[in-house]
């Protein structure tokens, strides 16, 4: 059975930084591109980065130039480095996993407060 691991959120002060973590067990198959979405109560679930299996990046606007995503599809694990964080940076963070004509796995979820 397939599993979508996340870990690294937590708490921290507004400008500082923390990485999140995303790996897979079981059989995942072939993989078109990993991401991170985040989710506030009473909104939709936004793309926060993903990176594809040719290393392709793309970020939300919020986000670009203060977060970073790594890591290699192949081996089905990729991070986050967020940095210079803000207020509204605040979500439960969501790693997914998108194959080519299957449905997508998700994780489930990581809270990230940012806080005074």
């Amino acid at each position: 059975q397939v599993q979508v691991l996340e870990s690294g959120g937590g708490s921290v002060q507004p400008g500082g930084s923390l990485r999140l973590s995303c790996t897979t067990t079981g059989d995942v198959g072939v993989v078109n591109f990993m991401g991170w979405y985040r989710q506030i109560p009473g909104k939709e679930r936004e793309l926060v980065a993903r990176l594809t299996m040719t290393g392709v990046t793309d970020y939300g606007d919020s986000v670009k130039g203060r977060f970073i995503i790594s890591g290699d599809i192949a081996k089905k694990t990729v991070y986050l480095q967020m940095s210079d964080l803000k207020f509204e940076d605040t979500a439960v963070y969501y790693c997914s996993v998108v194959r080519p004509f299957e449905p997508r796995y998700w994780g489930q979820g990581t809270q990230v407060t940012v806080s005074p």
